[in-house]
C-alpha cells in the first residue's frame, strides 16, 4: 500500500501563498472567516486566492460559530468546495448547507473525540485541534497523539501544532487521512513561508514513506 497523507494549509491571505501551496502539491486551501481571527480574509481577497488555484485544488471556508447570514454570504459569492466548523455549531447547522463540511473536535476539551464524531453522522471528515471548544485552532499548540483512538473511524484531518519538524512522525503515529497546517509554515500570523511550505511538504513525504516501510 503506498501512503499519500493530504494536505491541507489553512489560514491563506495572500494569493502568492496560495500559489506557492499548490505548486508544492497542496490538496486544500482554507480561508478563515471568522472576523475576530488573525487569520480571517474578506470575500474580495478571498475570491482573488480562488481565481490563482489551478486545477485540483480545493477551497474550504471556515467558520467558527457564525451567523447564518454570513455563512450564506460567503458561500454565495466564493462557491467554496467544502465548509469546515470549528466552534459549537449543531449537526444540522453544519449539514444545511447542502455541502460537503469537515467539523473540527476540541481536543482541549473533549475525552471522548469517538463519541463527538457520531453526533456529526454527515460530516465528510474531523479535524483534531488542540484548542478548546469555542476557541480557533492556530495556536500551534500540539496535543497528546496517542488519544486519538486507534478504532476511530472516521477519515481523520490531524491538525494543532505540526511543523515541518514534527509531521513526519505524527504521521506515522496517528496515520491520519490528512493533516492541517496554519502557523507551522508561517513567519507572522497568515503570512506563509514558501520554504517553510516545502520542507513541510518533504517532511509529509518521509512519514508517507516511513509507513510505506512498515508494510
Amino acid at each position: 500500500m503506498i501512503h499519500r497523507t493530504r494536505v491541507k494549509i489553512c489560514g491563506i491571505t495572500r494569493v502568492q501563498d496560495a500559489i506557492d501551496a499548490a505548486r508544492a502539491g497542496v490538496d486544500s486551501i482554507g480561508l478563515n472567516f471568522h472576523r475576530p481571527s488573525a487569520r480571517f480574509i474578506d470575500i474580495g481577497r478571498a475570491l482573488e486566492v480562488r481565481a490563482a488555484l489551478p486545477p485540483f485544488v480545493t477551497l474550504t471556508a471556515l467558520f467558527l460559530d457564525e451567523t447564518e447570514d454570513w455563512v450564506s454570504e460567503v458561500i454565495h459569492h466564493l462557491r467554496p468546495d467544502c465548509l469546515q466548523f470549528h466552534g459549537r455549531e449543531q449537526a444540522g447547522f453544519c449539514a444545511a448547507w447542502q455541502l460537503p463540511f469537515i467539523k473540527a473536535i476540541p481536543m482541549g476539551s473533549i475525552d471522548d473525540p469517538t463519541a463527538y464524531a457520531r453526533g456529526f453522522d454527515t460530516a465528510q471528515g474531523f479535524l483534531l485541534d488542540s484548542n478548546a471548544a469555542g476557541r480557533l485552532g492556530g495556536s500551534g499548540d500540539t496535543f497528546d497523539w496517542s488519544r486519538i483512538p486507534e478504532s476511530f473511524a472516521y477519515p481523520l484531518i490531524l491538525a494543532g501544532g505540526v511543523t515541518p519538524s514534527n509531521v513526519a512522525e505524527a504521521i506515522v503515529q496517528a496515520r491520519p487521512w490528512g493533516v492541517d497546517v496554519a502557523s507551522g509554515v508561517e513567519t507572522d500570523k497568515g503570512i506563509k513561508s514558501s520554504e517553510l511550505i516545502e520542507q513541510f511538504f518533504r517532511e509529509v513525504r518521509r512519514g508517507d514513506q516511513q509507513l510505506d516501510n512498515e508494510t
